[in-house]
């Protein structure tokens, strides 16, 4: 098992290239289940969620080629409708395979989701909504059981936002008779990058980003080429690296207007931040303020940088409320960052944080992906040496984040673990 090791201190510059977002190829990789042909998809990150997405599509008798950040996809021979625990119990997105298989082959065997234990991300909205959709669905021996001839069109209301929700059931509306309407769905730019690929592909879809979504089924779907969008969450580490540091970043080949709401509560902090040529320029200050911030889903403060943000604020002048509306369980990172001298108090979903004139390096460890970003962030800035182990858990969502930040940088390194 590996960690990272950080010398706190140095302040960040240089250019940093942002790389395709995860939660972007996860869904347009499973959408290829969809589709007769080779599928091509451009940049795609080299992340542990990506090899376990591979893995699963090849389980159910896909034919997968890699050649660089580019993944071709064909699924002509699909002869098997099973997502096994072994593959599911480790990343929850497995369950965007659940949609296009009841679509294209009338069935479909599920494990129930595993993953990141920030909350229970229940999975009944999908369930619910293929059912609307005339599916039989049943829940036996931690498997999601499906079946339809075709699915029907239908009118689906989410109780509350949900992305997989929202992507799983588009993808299956695709192929179903008549007309789906999605009510009060995700409004994500990777949802918006999945409508497009299935727009590509030959689906009749309108509305996405909003949060209506009308999707008209057609009887069969083609092999497309496409682009993943860069990761949003990914280029918002990095400019609140630049803050935390104090130092002057180039973040490459991001969408600025993917980040409105993050750059906006960034600037209040004191982070100077321009758009430039390819990307966004960040610019950190010697005195940064503390601000509030709520999480909210898109096009709102964006819980999976709820625990960088909090990071931050440990070391900001003055106190700040981190109010967590998404997850129920995604302060996990507040116990490691005290060990580290942070000074937070926990309310219910509220993180009270004080800020301090530094944070000192320790021994932590690392509890989910988002939480892992946000020790290292801290790494950064503290007095001495940390070492944050179970950096597994950062594998599934950053493409080489010690390389990145080594390059602009910082003392930081993996190493492997001894017992």
């Amino acid at each position: 098992m590996d960690k990272i090791i950080i010398n706190g201190g140095k302040k960040l510059s240089g250019d940093v290239q942002i790389s395709g977002a995860k939660n972007a190829a996860l869904p347009v990789m499973a959408a290829a289940l969809l589709t007769m042909g080779w599928n091509t998809f451009h940049n795609i990150p080299d992340l542990v969620d990506i090899k376990t997405i591979k893995k699963l599509l090849i389980s159910i008798g896909a034919k997968i080629e890699t050649n660089g950040t580019t993944i071709r996809v064909n699924a002509d021979h699909i002869n098997h409708c099973e997502a096994s625990y072994d593959l599911v119990k480790t990343m929850r997105a497995s369950i965007l395979v659940l949609g296009p298989l009841v679509a294209r082959m009338g069935q479909a065997r599920v494990s129930l989701p595993g993953g990141c234990a920030i909350g229970a991300r229940p999975v009944n909205l999908h369930i619910k909504a293929l059912r609307d959709m005339g599916a039989e669905v049943d829940i036996k021996e931690g498997y999601i059981e499906a079946r339809s001839k075709r699915l029907k069109g239908s009118t689906i209301y989410f109780d509350m936002p949900t992305v997989t929700g929202t992507e799983n059931i588009m993808m299956a509306a695709c192929l179903a008779e008549g007309t789906t309407l999605l009510e009060n769905a995700a409004k994500e730019p990777e949802i918006v990058n999945l409508a497009d690929v299935l727009i590509g592909m030959g689906a009749k879809i309108s509305g996405a980003g909003t949060d209506v979504i009308r999707i008209d089924g057609v009887k069969k779907l083609s092999s497309v080429e496409a682009s993943v969008i860069p990761d949003r969450i990914e280029a918002g580490t990095f400019l609140i690296a630049a803050g935390m540091t104090r130092g002057d970043i180039r973040i490459l080949g991001c969408n600025p207007s993917h980040l409105e709401t993050v750059i906006t509560k960034l600037r209040s902090t004191g982070i100077e931040i321009t758009s430039i040529d390819g990307g966004i320029r960040a610019l950190g200050r010697k005195k940064t303020k503390s601000v509030d911030m709520k999480t909210q889903p898109y096009p709102g403060f964006p819980t999976d940088l709820q625990a960088q943000m909090l990071s931050f604020m440990t070391i900001a002048g003055g106190l700040s409320v981190i109010t967590e509306t998404v997850f129920e369980n995604r302060f996990m990172h507040v116990g490691e960052l005290m060990r580290m001298g942070a000074d937070i108090m926990i309310e219910g979903n509220r993180a009270i944080v004080k800020g301090i004139d530094h944070l000192r390096g320790a021994p932590v460890m690392a509890t989910d992906l988002r939480a892992s970003a946000s020790l290292i962030l801290a790494g950064l800035v503290a007095e001495g040496r940390t070492e944050v182990s179970r950096v597994y858990h950062i594998d599934r969502g950053y493409e080489d984040i010690e390389k990145k930040f080594s390059a602009l940088g910082a003392d930081i390194r993996r190493v492997r673990e001894t017992k």
